[in-house]
């Protein structure tokens, strides 16, 4: 402890030191003169300054220019940044500044710093045409201090392996910190020390995960590695528990009640975590009535409990591949709060009258009480609107009806629709996967979402206009940029290669060509590929106080009201909501903007994990067909080897660069190509190859497969 004390101390001594002259224009001063400048004049200190400035010499922060003067060995910044790893173990700062270059540190000048710390760099003065260089001084925030991986252990030490590619150092394991992990065992290892001058880490186990390679252990190594949690606290649970099912008479007296109307939920035939109902019934002018129920979790789950940040702290509900690991225990998600048939239930509504034409004539934002007649699975939804089921034919056709005019709508005002495919896997007893088939989304699935998105944008847009100029109320919006200009451009050059024009000379424009571009391409060889691109060109969609509109949906006013169960931004919203339907005052912006960041953050790290569950799965299954021949489309291009997307069942391995041995070839990142030097053959994104799947390694969710050559006709 006294030695991180010590070295933090010398740290800022030494950006005391650096500012002295850095002031002074880095004039030579000597050690009295610094310690004049820094008030301290007693012998003891200008002696310690003296041996610091030695010291700092000789590791290159100063050089002594004259006997006993020094200066600061480059003229040097200060910038506080995010690093990002390379795999040679140097390092890009992105800094807080967004129109700050990155800045390059080597690895000796990284310290110990790791991928994601927030660090406090020293930047050297830029030569003419060179790139910015820096070296950590200080690592003001750790990304991470808990790894997963596979431990070694031998007779007088262990070492831990992290999983993380960016984790470039073993960890060190003293044999009394094993907690009980074994040799070989996959486990999560916590940095528990890291000695100054030391290459490793120090670290202990905190929990064994078990046998590498079962599907249970590979799971719950995916959640660790992107920091989810892999059970609640006790005193989490417990606060679940002890909160009651039944709604009593005052409750239900406060609320507007719907229990009457004819109400139903439409989900995945697995789902059991319900969080949205529909209502329906016809007005006697001849509109509609078209309730938006959303399940009222803010009721049950109060601010500053145990159960709220837990929440907070997860973010959001995560889905991977076999399981769902709930932001909420499951007594709330799939219990108390969920929307189950034939029970009341307590919610936060949108009730819209609709005309005809789709045209909300009137609106009314407050809280329900419901009781659900049915619950449909989107299939069974399906065969309603296709016309093979009687079950609520009139209302579900009506409803159905409404939401293709507010669909179309939604695009004649520039909405662009992104309908990737989404692979899912038939999974045995085990969870061992034996089939891949990609999900088709039909019209009970975008039924439901339509509604869904005319409450989330008509509660946003009832916040924003409620409250304009320094009467603005803070609120949690769904904001989503406009495109970067540049990236937009690098992917109207590469759809045109497929005939596909990109029109790029207005937003309109923009969202209209994308359009077309997604109804051509579906079903054809190309669709994921150019879909990933096109989602990739565009901006990632954030949760903000400082903007509300959403360039994909084309709403000035868009926010997440609609599913607390799973998100807590839905959370926030139902509270805010609340808050100023009851007149209350407007909430502080920099608090909520923080709430915003950190749930953006774990949106992302959910998406990664779910991600990653997929990657494992498609490896698992490739796994038995090791030597077997498929088509595929080439879906990326690196300085190191090319990804491949096999056509029937959306795998995607790698073919590296080295293995294609007919020629030396290079990465033309400019046109998606790698191109042989000697005979200019190319393989551009987006190519038909055949290959043959050559290895898979299921602890790094890798895939490796072999060129056989290209589709017959191509050059």
């Amino acid at each position: 402890m006294a030695k991180k004390k010590s070295s933090h101390i010398l740290t800022v001594f030494n950006q005391l030191l650096s500012d002295i002259f850095e002031r002074n224009g880095n004039k030579p001063l000597n050690y009295k003169q610094v310690a004049a400048k820094l008030n301290l004049n007693d012998p003891e200190s200008r002696d310690t300054i003296m041996e610091l400035l030695k010291d700092e010499s000789k590791k290159g922060l100063f050089r002594e220019v004259d006997r006993g003067k020094f200066q600061l060995k480059e003229q040097k910044t200060l910038v506080t940044g995010i690093v990002s790893m390379t795999s040679d173990g140097s390092a890009f700062i992105i800094p807080e500044d967004e129109f700050e270059e990155d800045i390059y540190v080597a690895p000796r000048k990284l310290r110990t710093a790791l991928n994601g710390d927030k660090v406090k760099i020293y930047v050297f003065a830029k030569s003419k045409g060179k790139r910015k260089e820096g070296e950590v001084i200080e690592i003001i925030q750790r990304a991470k201090m808990d790894f997963t991986g596979i431990l070694k252990v031998s007779e007088r030490f262990a070492f831990f392996i992290p999983d993380d590619r960016k984790m470039l150092h073993d960890i060190f394991i003293p044999l009394g910190e094993l907690n009980g992990a074994k040799h070989g065992e996959k486990a999560i290892a916590r940095i528990t020390d890291w000695p100054e001058g030391a290459k490793n880490p120090i670290g202990s186990i905190t929990r064994v995960l078990g046998i590498q390679g079962e599907n249970n252990t590979e799971m719950n190594a995916i959640l660790a590695e992107y920091g989810f949690p892999l059970q609640f606290p006790d005193e989490v649970e417990n606060e679940a528990n002890s909160i009651p099912e039944n709604i009593s008479n005052e409750e239900i007296a406060k609320r507007r009640d719907f229990r009457e109307v004819l109400t139903f939920t439409i989900d995945p035939a697995d789902a059991k975590d319900f969080d949205d109902a529909i209502s329906f019934r016809r007005l006697e002018n001849g509109n509609y009535e078209v309730g938006v129920h959303i399940a009222d979790v803010t009721h049950y789950v109060k601010p500053d409990t145990a159960l709220d940040k837990e929440a907070f702290d997860r973010g959001t509900s995560v889905y991977l591949v076999d399981r769902v690991i709930p932001m909420l225990p499951e007594r709330l998600s799939n219990g108390v709060c969920s929307l189950r048939p034939k029970e009341d239930k307590l919610c936060f509504a949108a009730v819209f009258e609709l005309d005809k034409d789709a045209n909300v004539i009137n609106q009314w934002f407050g809280k329900t009480v419901i009781h659900s007649d049915r619950r449909f699975s989107y299939e069974e939804a399906q065969e309603v609107i296709e016309g093979n089921s009687e079950d609520l034919k009139e209302e579900i056709h009506i409803l159905n009806d409404l939401a293709y005019k507010l669909r179309d709508r939604k695009f004649k005002h520039g909405a662009i629709s992104f309908e990737s495919t989404e692979v899912k896997f038939k999974l045995d007893e085990q969870s061992r996967p034996i089939g891949v088939y990609v999900k088709e989304r039909k019209d009970a699935h975008k039924l439901i979402e339509d509604f869904m998105l005319l409450a989330n944008r008509k509660v946003a847009e009832f916040i924003a206009k409620k409250g304009r100029g320094k009467k603005r109320l803070t609120f949690v919006y769904r904001a989503h940029d406009a495109p970067n200009e540049q990236t937009l451009a690098s992917f109207a050059q590469f759809a045109a290669r497929f005939g596909y024009k990109i029109n790029t000379k207005s937003d309109k424009e923009i969202a209209r060509s994308l359009n077309t571009l997604m109804e051509d391409v579906e079903g054809k060889k190309e669709q994921n590929v150019l879909t990933q691109l096109a989602i990739r060109s565009m901006a990632k969609a954030i949760y903000t106080t400082k903007k509300s509109s959403h360039y994909g949906l084309a709403f000035d006013f868009y926010t997440h009201f609609t599913s607390p169960i799973r998100r807590y931004p839905d959370m926030m919203v139902h509270r805010l909501l609340e808050h100023y339907l009851n007149e209350g005052q407007s909430v502080n912006e920099e608090a909520y903007e923080k709430m915003c960041l950190h749930t953006s953050q774990m949106e992302k790290k959910a998406a990664d994990a779910e991600r990653a569950s997929v990657k494992y799965k498609q490896a698992e299954y490739l796994e038995n067909n090791i030597g077997r021949e498929y088509t595929g489309i080439i879906s990326g291009v690196t300085e190191w080897g090319m990804y491949v997307e096999i056509i029937e069942n959306k795998c995607e391995g790698m073919i590296r660069l080295r293995d294609i041995t007919d020629d030396f070839y290079v990465l033309d990142e400019k046109n998606y190509c790698i191109i042989g030097q000697r005979k200019k053959k190319k393989y551009q994104l987006g190519d038909e190859v055949t290959i043959m799947v050559k290895k898979v390694d299921l602890s790094k969710r890798q895939i490796d497969f072999t060129l056989l050559h290209r589709k017959a006709g191509e050059e």
